[in-house]
């Protein structure tokens, strides 16, 4: 077989991997065809650079995918889906129940912000007097994608034909997220020899320990695995020191009578902090002022997550409404956002996108981040070449929506908020596996990271590969 790495190579984003077995002749006839099989389809985030990555040809023909398995459902690993489908492609999306359920409100969200992008985009072209273009996809593309889902329960091994099975077990990320196994026999029907090889997808692993989801599972047997990186060179805080660090972002926030500002992603980061509250608030910790959550798309994740309470933790299982708190104010509509520029009294905002990429958090960043008064709180990666990374690494003056502004409000950053796992809990996931892989692939990281996690297992016996983007290896 040949594996293909058509994302997240070499970088933290576009998370796609091909599988194209070979062509054996078999007593099947359906299967005389050579079957190609996709693990993940995300989208590019980051930098302009980054993105335009997304309008590229995929490096392979969406008619000719037999399936898709989806580790999870961050745009950075499903995003692409709709364009998969829009260009073609007619298989099953294998996924879990709470990854399929995610993933029809945020491949919609993420269609109707490109329809507004394109719609912006297209009026300063009509000015310029060049053709209108059209979005990767759009609301209809979307929809039409989510009937192609196929929900599979963790632990259950799902036969997809005689060459291939595959099953999801929890990767402790987010709800619903999965590493995935993918049993291959490439045998032909006249062979004696059994020639299965087993393959093992990290997809993105959370941190053991999770305040909402249970740990990563450990598997203990794979031919290849293909893990990922994105703290591949850093170690996370203490959970007791995170909390002292968002305790007193809000005590030195609110004694300027200011606002906190966090920009966050709708799944998992935005549940963790309001657990969070409700913890501080429950012990009398939190102050008694209002909290607004300013995202369309995470009030309806969190609604979501309250439908799957359960693959929860046994901590927070006990814990009745653990996303509900006193002073919480959700804010759907346009009108409602735009009114908390106006409240005077101080307050926390949790607003997308987490990387300031787009959504509302622009918007109050244009209002608050030149007054000294106020302050940012990052609790999630920021990628390269993205707003939120600049303002993270000190730049004095940045551009939102068309504007230079200064930024004068203080900063503060949470890493151990991240849903992923930090180098010591990666290296603890592989070393689960009994017998070394022949192979680790190490993937979704920046150059250091990668380079960081590979020395380290390079160290302890493991034979390591970065691969590049598009590069296509024998297995």
């Amino acid at each position: 077989m040949k594996l293909t790495f058509c994302g997240a190579a070499k970088i933290v984003t576009g998370s796609c991997y091909l599988i194209e077995l070979e062509n054996t002749k078999t007593k099947n006839s359906k299967d005389k065809k050579s079957k190609k099989y996709l693990v993940d389809c995300g989208m590019f985030q980051g930098s302009k650079e980054i993105s335009k990555k997304n309008y590229q040809s995929f490096p392979f023909n969406p008619k000719e995918i037999s399936a898709v398995f989806l580790t999870h459902a961050h745009i950075d690993h499903s995003g692409l889906l709709p364009k998969l489908k829009k260009h073609g492609f007619k298989g099953k999306i294998y996924a879990t129940p709470a990854t399929t359920d995610l993933c029809e409100v945020m491949l919609a969200d993420s269609a109707h912000v490109q329809e507004m992008n394109i719609k912006d985009k297209n009026k300063e072209r009509k000015e310029k007097g060049l053709k209108p273009i059209k979005p990767l996809y759009n609301s209809q593309d979307a929809k039409k994608t989510q009937r192609l889902f196929q929900k599979t329960s963790y632990n259950k091994k799902t036969k997809i034909n005689n060459k291939i099975s595959v099953r999801f077990r929890d990767a402790g990320h987010i709800v619903g997220s999965s590493i995935i196994e993918l049993s291959i026999n490439e045998s032909s029907s006249n062979s004696k020899t059994n020639k299965e090889k087993k393959l093992v997808f990290s997809g993105d692993l959370g941190q053991w320990k999770s305040p909402i989801v249970k740990s990563p599972e450990i598997i203990k047997k794979a031919d290849y695995v293909f893990i990922e990186s994105t703290y591949g060179d850093r170690l996370h805080e203490s959970g007791e020191k995170s909390v002292k660090k968002l305790k007193k972002a809000i005590k030195r926030t609110y004694k300027k009578r200011g606002k906190l500002m966090i920009p966050s992603f709708a799944v998992e980061r935005t549940q963790q902090l309001l657990y969070g509250f409700k913890i501080l608030q429950k012990k009398g910790k939190f102050p008694n002022e209002k909290v607004f959550l300013d995202s369309p798309l995470a009030i309806k994740v969190t609604k979501i997550f309250d439908k799957h309470q359960e693959i929860f933790n046994k901590k927070i299982g006990k814990i009745e409404n653990p996303f509900r708190f006193n002073k919480l104010k959700t804010t759907s509509s346009v009108k409602d956002s735009k009114k908390i520029n106006n409240y005077q009294d101080p307050c926390i905002i949790i607003a997308g996108s987490g990387m300031v990429t787009g959504g509302r958090i622009l918007h109050h960043l244009k209002h608050n981040i030149e007054d000294s008064k106020n302050s940012i709180l990052f609790v999630g990666y920021q990628a390269e070449g993205t707003t939120g990374r600049e303002i993270l690494q000190g730049k004095k003056q940045i551009e939102i929506m068309n504007e230079n502004l200064k930024v004068k409000s203080k900063i503060y950053s949470i890493e151990s908020l991240s849903a992923h796992a930090d180098y010591k809990e990666l290296i603890k996931w592989i070393k689960g596996f009994k017998k070394k892989p022949e192979r680790v692939f190490i993937t979704h990281g920046e150059k250091k990271s990668s380079e960081s996690l590979k020395s380290k297992l390079k160290r302890k016996g493991y034979n390591c590969h970065i691969p590049s983007l598009r590069e296509t290896v024998k297995l």
